[in-house]
């Protein structure tokens, strides 16, 4: 089959496509002809060889944690779900970006979403839901995102006001207009954002959430006056220090199914920046690293 390939760590030109063996599905997974993917900051991170000590990957690589696609073959043990349709999900820690790939956890895509909103979905979504997880019910309370407007940000938020939260989330000032859309209250990031977030929300800040890398875990530590109730999906080394939740993403269908189900409802449509052929999927790598860009890189793998 035809996958994206890279033999070695660095800059976007390393990746071309080659050939490679079809992967199978084994019990408890499945596999889809896949239509198309995302690419994620862990994607450019792990090929230009920034996490190797951590997340040590066999030549040649195949990019890509997520996907969406039309299943082809079902594993054992495996119900719920049946060869024709169309699911999105997540793959290995990298390995998505070929014709047909492995999912180890998915959902049904929403009548509502395009697969390349779907391919958009998986990873963002999972982590949205699990940074929200041990924040606790925040019912009629104010969270606070920061990063609102990205990935995750937007998906968590899009989770959090379904359940009757109040959001106040950061962003730039070019991304506010998309923040109310959704039914948050946009302010922008950087320094006085104690000052303003305490103007928008005197009552005070229930629990925060850090999508965004951007250093600002201890201000959000200080806004919501208990670590215990700040989480992050982006600076795991500052929130063992200072004492806040950090998490990752694992493979699990509930998350994908929650994002799904708001998908169908249209409270939650995954936001796409720009979509490109699978034979530019250097130029999908750089525009992702750029970084510069409001909502994912998807790259088409194949047709419906």
């Amino acid at each position: 089959m035809r996958a994206a390939l890279y033999t070695q760590y660095g800059e976007p030109d390393v990746l071309h496509i080659g050939e490679v063996s079809e992967p199978h599905a084994p019990a408890g997974a499945i596999r889809i002809r896949t239509l198309a993917v995302s690419v994620n900051p862990v994607d450019w991170k792990i090929r230009a060889g920034h996490v190797q000590k951590f997340l040590p990957l066999e030549f040649p690589v195949i990019p890509g944690r997520d996907a969406a696609g039309i299943v082809d073959e079902v594993g054992d043990d495996v119900s719920g779900v049946a060869v024709g349709d169309l699911v999105f999900g997540m793959g290995g820690v990298s390995d998505t970006t070929s014709e047909f790939s492995v999912l180890t956890a998915w959902a049904p895509v929403p009548a509502a979403w395009t697969p390349e909103q779907a391919a958009a979905a998986g990873l963002a979504s999972i982590t949205a839901i699990r940074g929200l997880a041990p924040l606790g019910d925040l019912s009629a309370k104010t969270l606070l995102i920061e990063g609102a407007a990205g990935a995750v940000g937007s998906a968590a938020a899009a989770v959090a006001v379904s359940r009757g939260i109040r959001v106040i989330g950061t962003a730039s000032e070019r991304n506010h207009a998309f923040l109310r859309e959704m039914g948050v209250i946009p302010t922008t990031y950087g320094a006085g954002l104690s000052e303003r977030v305490t103007e928008l929300a005197p009552e005070g800040i229930a629990a925060a959430l850090d999508t965004a890398a951007s250093g600002s875990l201890p201000e959000l530590i200080e806004i919501v006056g208990d670590p215990s109730r700040v989480a992050t999906v982006a600076d795991g080394a500052r929130a063992l220090e200072l004492g806040a939740h950090s998490v990752n993403a694992v493979n699990e269908s509930e998350p994908l199914v929650l994002a799904a189900q708001l998908g169908e409802a249209r409270a939650y449509t995954p936001r796409i920046a720009q979509v490109l052929p699978f034979e530019k999927i250097a130029e999908a790598h750089a525009l992702a690293e750029n970084g510069r860009t409001e909502g994912k890189i998807v790259v088409t793998v194949g047709s419906l």
